[in-house]
């Protein structure tokens, strides 16, 4: 429930339970709220306040032992005096990191940790991430035709999902931090690249322009949505609009994936054209490959759909005349 609202925290749930009944329920709602302990023991009814200190508390990522946004966690379950904890994962985060479990044990409270812990680490996918690699977590993503073709011969406009994918589409935006594009994406199709189909934040917004060849016009330079503009040429600000100089001698991807986590941007979608889905996929630079396709048309003289390497099938869903195909990237 709190997919692209928390980030850079991660999601977290917290149920409180007495004897099978649940008293209290929370989670981390918003970046720079409340905690998802502070918000579960907040919901407590008044009749049920007693209970708080014989009640066994759930909570999906390891509480915070540290003073951040707010207060630590840890100390909220002290004061409360709840008894046992049962947490799903450790938190990654250095500042966390087995601290806050240490944190209940000294103070006497009986910890279950590992419970759900495979779930749990998917949850927050983005976060641990982040954290372990030092770079965003990146979602490849694509619509094809049924002859495996992702865009016309000449880049004229194709609708190749439907309205019901484009909606999921937008969703999927709305969860992630950032969106990328090339310049040729944004110049051929003159994407907007929001969530305006989903309630939800916009992502921000990339677009890789190395020599600023693409003109004001465009939807991506309306100065709607923050957008960062990767360029060989300068640095800058101007209102929703800044542009980052990378080194042109040097490869890329690397050097866009740093800025985004100097800038605590935890997951990127890359919604480029065949080159630059490509680009990340030759570099191993990919977590996760969304592929819609459309079992209908057929687009005939076209360009080529990437070539996903080290690809495990996750899972399939259809929506109408759509197929959605999950992958994630294995480990060799």
């Amino acid at each position: 429930m709190g997919a692209g609202y928390t980030a850079p925290n991660p999601m977290v749930g917290a149920v409180l339970v007495y004897k099978d009944r649940i008293i209290g329920e929370g989670f981390h709602q918003q970046y720079g709220g409340p905690h998802a302990e502070v918000n579960c023991i907040n919901s407590v009814a008044e009749v049920d306040l007693p209970l708080i200190a014989k009640s066994v508390l759930y909570v999906s990522l390891e509480p915070c032992a540290h003073f951040g946004k707010t207060p630590p966690c840890t100390d909220l379950i002290i004061e409360k005096k709840i008894p046992t904890v049962v947490i799903a994962c450790r938190d990654s985060y250095e500042q966390v990191n087995g601290r806050g479990i240490e944190k209940l044990q000294t103070a006497g409270i009986n910890v279950i940790a590992g419970i759900l812990e495979k779930e749990a680490l998917e949850l927050n996918k983005r976060f641990f991430t982040f954290h372990k690699y030092h770079r965003p977590y990146i979602i490849l993503k694509w619509a094809q035709s049924s002859d495996s073709m992702i865009a016309n011969a000449d880049h004229s406009r194709v609708f190749i999902s439907n309205e019901y994918t484009n909606r999921l589409v937008h969703k999927w935006r709305s969860e992630e931090a950032a969106i990328v594009v090339g310049t040729n994406t944004a110049l051929q199709d003159d994407p907007a690249l929001t969530a305006r189909l989903w309630p939800g934040n916009d992502p921000i917004r990339l677009v890789i322009d190395r020599e600023l060849k693409l003109p004001s016009t465009l939807q991506l330079l309306d100065g709607k949505a923050k957008t960062i503009v990767f360029n060989a040429l300068k640095n800058g600000e101007q209102g929703m609009l800044s542009y980052c100089k990378l080194d042109q001698g040097v490869n890329m991807l690397p050097q866009l994936l740093g800025v985004l986590y100097q800038r605590q941007l935890m997951s990127v979608i890359v919604e480029g054209g065949a080159k630059l889905l490509q680009s990340f996929i030759d570099e191993g630079l990919w977590d996760e490959a969304r592929v819609i396709c459309n079992g209908q048309l057929i687009i005939g003289d076209g360009i080529d759909t990437p070539v996903l390497t080290q690809a495990n099938l996750l899972r399939e869903e259809t929506l109408l005349t759509d197929k959605i195909i999950y992958y994630f990237k294995s480990a060799n």
